[in-house]
């Protein structure tokens, strides 16, 4: 796998996993908790999600869960305005990412906020030419069910994105996307497969259905069955855990990391 990745310069090293926290300036994301509306609950949280130790703080401003309002385009740049000037002015080093499918937005969030990482859960060709012109790393998801459509797409997508110079490529399996309960655990079983790609793989299984659901509880109830997934994507090659939970997955990807460790030096 490319196990670095070129943010404004300076290579990111992905060969340990990184952890990403979600930082939500909307008011209808399904973890409720995860809502920061004011510029104190922001700064809060972009503070937090540092100093618990992520690397990547991931703002979002127009929720994608299933049957969610869409905000428009202004609402979710306004939004995003008054969070990217908190998460600048708390935390100026911060690698930032930000959660857009539109491509304005994200022109936007770069060219006037220095955004690092764009995160895309339903990309076009739009997007495709727009990050392409912004050079940054880019987010790229599947909502395909299945691993052998997931490739197909991603070996397409990716094509055009090399076609237009794109060079630093995360891909995203989508898990709550596009998929059944059954279809998200059949994807996440065989994630290993993404790595023929030679990309960065992102897992985002932060408290969502398939964890809650299966369970019978809700994403307040969620945490132990995230970091039980985490564990696994961590085994299946995910160089980046998306969560809410900043402090566990940074724990988890330690502990995980050592273990790896440990078989290696058993093997020798």
């Amino acid at each position: 796998m490319n196990d670095t990745l070129n943010v404004k310069g300076q290579l990111m090293d992905l060969s340990e996993p990184r952890v990403m926290g979600i930082l939500n300036a909307t008011p209808d994301s399904f973890y409720a908790a995860s809502r920061q509306q004011t510029e104190e609950q922001i700064a809060e949280r972009a503070r937090q999600i540092i100093g618990q130790g992520a690397s990547f703080i991931d703002v979002g401003a127009c929720s994608t869960r299933p049957g969610a309002d869409r905000a428009t385009e202004a609402e979710e740049m306004e939004r995003l305005r008054t969070a990217l000037a908190v998460v600048r002015r708390e935390q100026p080093g911060a690698v930032v990412s930000v959660d857009t499918f539109r491509p304005d937005v994200a022109r936007m969030a770069v060219e006037e906020y220095g955004a690092d990482v764009i995160n895309d859960v339903s990309p076009t060709v739009e997007m495709f030419r727009m990050v392409s012109r912004l050079r940054v790393p880019y987010i790229l998801m599947s909502s395909k069910p299945t691993l052998r459509e997931m490739l197909l797409e991603f070996a397409g997508w990716v094509q055009q994105l090399r076609d237009f110079g794109q060079k630093d490529i995360i891909l995203d399996p989508g898990f709550g996307f596009g998929k059944t309960l059954e279809e998200n655990y059949a994807v996440l079983r065989e994630m290993e497969q993404l790595q023929v790609m030679d990309l960065p793989v992102l897992a985002g299984v932060s408290r969502k259905s398939m964890i809650y659901r299966f369970l019978g509880t809700s994403p307040d109830e969620a945490l132990n069955g995230t970091t039980v997934l985490n564990t696994v994507a961590l085994q299946k090659g995910a160089a980046i855990l998306r969560v809410h939970d900043v402090r566990e997955a940074v724990e988890c990807v330690k502990i995980v990391q050592q273990t790896n460790w440990t078989r290696a030096c058993s093997l020798v």
